[in-house]
């Protein structure tokens, strides 16, 4: 074999092996919302317990938040997911405090991460009274 052929070989080897680690950190996929518990607080606010999994790769690409969406669209409440949880899949983190408009019944509860933003599966919640 001529020697500029074996040395095309393995600098394509070295070129696969060093995109290996971006693949694997874009398929981790989207987040998704997979449990929401809500409560009603004494003062009318509500708390939310969200269960979101995501295949957490590191720093690079992880589930960065979740947020509570109204019937118009509107954004009603964001967590901000502040490191990754590579080893607490699935995982849950709650908020409180939050004000939903008189009228609103149901929200949307979606999750987003560092790579795809927002995406993956959601869950309509009807509100308690």
């Amino acid at each position: 074999m001529p020697r500029y052929l074996s040395t095309l070989s393995v600098w394509l080897f070295v070129l696969v092996l060093a995109f290996v680690p971006i693949v694997g950190e874009a398929s981790a996929g989207e987040a998704d919302v997979v449990k929401v518990a809500v409560k009603r607080g004494t003062d009318g606010s509500y708390r939310f317990d969200v269960t979101v999994a995501h295949d957490d790769g590191g720093w690079a690409h992880y589930a960065n938040r979740w947020e509570v969406i109204g019937v118009d669209g509107a954004v009603l409440a964001t967590r901000v997911l502040a490191h990754p949880h590579v080893h607490e899949q699935p995982f849950t983190r709650s908020l409180g405090g939050v004000t939903i408009p008189d009228g609103v019944t149901t929200v949307t509860v979606r999750a987003g991460d560092s790579v795809h933003g927002l995406g993956g599966k959601e869950i309509v919640v009807s509100l308690p009274e």
